[in-house]
Formats: structure tokens, C-alpha cells, sequence
């Protein structure tokens, strides 16, 4: 028995490092974007994950950095799956927002995550540590980045401040889809939003029932960009919904008067008219 031990020991180690390298050499150093030369790191708390628990450990952090108190022991009832043996995407978007929280998506690029970096805001990402047929999920929060090692800076695992160099960054991302998001509070804009991908985010806050958090997403929406019917038509529809209708009559009014030709403004605007027994509007 010691003998086939003895056998076997090499064999073993011959394919970690296979595995190793291949790993960690599926990818070439990507391009470091030539607006991010400095180096930048976040202050997070971090949280060291347990078995099978990156998922409650990095959302943990996500929202201790925006004063949420909130701990992974917490959050593995709101998101981990024992089945599974870890936590999905969808679990973690929904968790976030219960506190209230808008969950923005990024585009699934290098440039967007460090962007928001650099805006301070940390990013949550996914990875596959293995590959497409043998996935190993990881969910990891970026906290920075190093221009001069041109490295990604991350809280993963029981690693604080990690230092993952973007190749091996961008290799394991790229078998996620390249999932981002950052989760912020709804008033605060994240800083490579687009407008309608914000309002979709402010939208999930309302159809969830975090109506007040998905008012505060609208308006601030409303102020950075008035050329948006949508922000003006979610605060009508939530004021509706909560029976203020001179209110929601204001927000459709001031629709109508800048969006002439959206037809939801004057339908809606004759609706919280007729709640107040008023005369329907003229277009």
C-alpha cells in the first residue's frame, strides 16, 4: 500500500500543475487602460468567507461599505443554497435590495469595473476559478487596482487585499459572463451608469416593493437626466399606487408638458385626474 502511495504521489502533483498552469495562463495580459495610472484602493471591510459561503461573506462587504449592518451569518438564510452548495446571482441581487439597495449592472468591461473603482464604489464580480465544464463559482468583491503590476486588488476568499494580476483576473471573469455589479444606495449614481440601464435597476426596486428606495432611484435619475419620460412616470405611478393623487397628477402634468407626445403621461394624467373628480386634461 505505501508503494502505490509512493506511485501515485507524482501523478498527483503532475496534474495540479497542469492544472495550475492552465488555470492561470488562459489568458495574455490584457491592455491596461491608460486612464487609470495611479494606484487606488478602497477602504472595505472584509469579511473571510467560510466553506461554501463567498456568496453571504462578499455581500456582507458590499453593504457594510455603504453603513449596512449587515453580517454574513445574516445573510446565508437570504442567499446561500445547500443544494448547491453556494449562493446564485439571482439570491444576491435580491438580498441587496431587501436593505434597500439599487443594484446596478456593468457592462462587461475592464474599463467599467475600474471606473467605479476609481469613483470608490467596490465591485461585485463573479468568477469561474476552473472552467465551462468543471465551473468552480466564486463570488470576490474589487477593492483597487495597481497600475505599475497592473493588477486587480480584491477581498476573496480568506485573502484580504488580494493582488490578482489582470490577466488571471480577466481569464476567470471572462468564464462568468464577466458579471459586475455594484450596489449602492438609490439616490447615488454610479459612475458608468446609462440612463435606462439605471431606471431597469430603479424599476426592479419598485416591482419588488422598496418603493421609497426606487422614488429616491427616480429622482435622482429625474435631476442628472431630465430627458428621461421614465423617471417622471415611475414617481407618478408610485404616487399613485400610494393613493396621493395630487401628487401623482403633478409628476404625469409635468410629463405630459415634457413629453407631449408619450401617450402613458395623459392616460395616466386622466386617471389620477378622474381619482380627484377633476376634468380630464386637454392635449
Amino acid at each position: 500500500m505505501a508503494f502505490q502511495a509512493l506511485r501515485l504521489k507524482p501523478a498527483r502533483l503532475l496534474l495540479a500543475a497542469l492544472l495550475g498552469v492552465i488555470l492561470s495562463g488562459c489568458a495574455s495580459q490584457p491592455p491596461w487602460p491608460d486612464s487609470f495610472n495611479t494606484t487606488t484602493l478602497i477602504d472595505v471591510p472584509f469579511h473571510p468567507q467560510e466553506q461554501y459561503q463567498c456568496g453571504p461573506a462578499s455581500l456582507a462587504m458590499m453593504l457594510n461599505t455603504q453603513d449596512v449592518e449587515a453580517t454574513p451569518d445574516e445573510l446565508v438564510s437570504k442567499v446561500y443554497l445547500p443544494q448547491r452548495k453556494g449562493a446564485l446571482q439571482v439570491e444576491m441581487v435580491a438580498a441587496a435590495r431587501q436593505y434597500g439597495m439599487l443594484v446596478y449592472p456593468l457592462a462587461p468591461e475592464l474599463d467599467d469595473v475600474l471606473e467605479e473603482v476609481k469613483a470608490g464604489n467596490p465591485v461585485l464580480i463573479l468568477q469561474n476559478l476552473r472552467f465551462g465544464w468543471w465551473p468552480q463559482w466564486h463570488f470576490a468583491v474589487v477593492i483597487g487596482y495597481d497600475r505599475q503590476t497592473k493588477a486587480l486588488i480584491l477581498h476573496t476568499g480568506m485573502e484580504e487585499n488580494y493582488r490578482q494580476p489582470a490577466s488571471a483576473f480577466m481569464a476567470t471573469w471572462d468564464r462568468s459572463e464577466r458579471w459586475a455589479r455594484v450596489i449602492l444606495p438609490p439616490e447615488q449614481i454610479p459612475a458608468t451608469a446609462e440612463p435606462l440601464t439605471f431606471l431597469m435597476a430603479a424599476h426592479d426596486l419598485e416591482t419588488t416593493q422598496q418603493t421609497a428606495a426606487a422614488k429616491s432611484a427616480y429622482k435622482a435619475a429625474a435631476g442628472v437626466w431630465p430627458d428621461q419620460p421614465a423617471a417622471l412616470l415611475g414617481l407618478g405611478n408610485i404616487a399613485y399606487q400610494q393613493g396621493l393623487w395630487s401628487e401623482a397628477e403633478n409628476y404625469y402634468r409635468a410629463m405630459t408638458e415634457k413629453f407631449p407626445d408619450i401617450n402613458a403621461g395623459w392616460n395616466n394624467l386622466a386617471e389620477a385626474l378622474a381619482k380627484q373628480g377633476k376634468p380630464k386634461a386637454v392635449d
